[in-house]
């Protein structure tokens, strides 16, 4: 990310922070954006430009009463295959176009020795992200601002491969998920290292529509396991792939956001995000 992409992205966030911390005093845009120390005008267009909508719609896309509606929605839905199918191409983005390969014993052994990995620093929406591949596709990707550290958490998953800073066709593609124009996209291809329990969990987080949400019960359900949501709510959290496997869809079921690896902030901003994208979309 360009430092000042990285530097519009922390406003943005220091602002939601301010206006969900005095959603009761419902503050205005000027005082907002003194608040991050720009114009109105200027708040107004950069939170535009990165969300697609206004700082006050966007708010009703990260509300407490809007995750308790999706929920409902969600719970009505769950078995429903033809609720799936009938959505748009859109929100079933993940679904379509990102499959899982899960990595054999012998290419994981011992510290993932035989394994090549190319990785590339990029920006997102959401800040730095670290992207790492095999010659079968994703093995990595991570939210993370410092290199060093993204580095470090990426070859501790894998302490005995060879590591090269190379961004290749497989990293490229993936990448243009952050794109909102997903016209020309390919399948993103992951190669993921799990249990069959994990990878199980990780192919039904791709069936969450973008701009839903679901809970560890539910999701427990729709593996046929209802009592399994604990278990479901550690591999979750175990998720390897930062939004390619949507993890962060994932709420309570309390309708409140719950944590997520790369920072509960950041969850809040995605699916806000995800849903004035879809909301635009209308």
């Amino acid at each position: 990310m360009s430092t000042q992409n990285q530097i519009d992205y922390d406003r943005i966030a220091k602002a939601i922070e301010y206006i969900r911390g005095n959603f009761k005093l419902q503050p205005s845009l000027e005082e907002v954006a003194e608040k991050i120390h720009l114009s109105p005008a200027h708040f107004q267009k950069i939170f535009t430009d990165w969300a697609g909508t206004s700082p006050k719609k966007f708010l009703q896309f990260i509300s407490l009463e809007h995750a308790k509606n999706l929920l409902k929605e969600e719970k009505a839905s769950l078995f429903d295959a033809a609720y799936e199918t009938g959505l748009s191409s859109t929100s079933r983005l993940h679904d379509l176009f990102v499959k899982i390969e899960g990595m054999s014993p012998a290419e994981y052994k011992n510290g993932g020795k035989s394994l090549v990995i190319n990785y590339s620093f990029s920006r997102s929406p959401f800040g730095n992200v670290i992207t790492a591949s095999t010659e079968k596709g994703i093995c990595y990707m991570a939210f993370e601002h410092d290199k060093e550290t993204a580095l470090g958490n990426l070859k501790a998953q894998f302490p005995n491969a060879s590591f090269f800073e190379k961004q290749d066709e497989l990293q490229h593609n993936a990448l243009s998920i952050f794109n909102k124009d997903w016209s020309q996209l390919n399948t993103i291809k992951l190669h993921l290292k799990g249990t069959d329990f994990q990878l199980k969990v990780w192919e039904s987080l791709l069936t969450i529509p973008m701009g839903k949400l679901s809970t560890y019960g539910n999701l427990a359900e729709k593996i046929g396991n209802s009592k399994a949501s604990r278990a479901v709510g550690t591999a979750v959290g175990s998720n390897p792939v930062a939004f390619l496997i949507p993890c962060h869809r994932v709420i309570q079921s309390s309708g409140n956001t719950g944590g997520y690896k790369w920072g509960s902030e950041r969850k809040q901003l995605i699916i806000g995000w995800e849903g004035s994208h879809m909301y635009s979309e209308k």
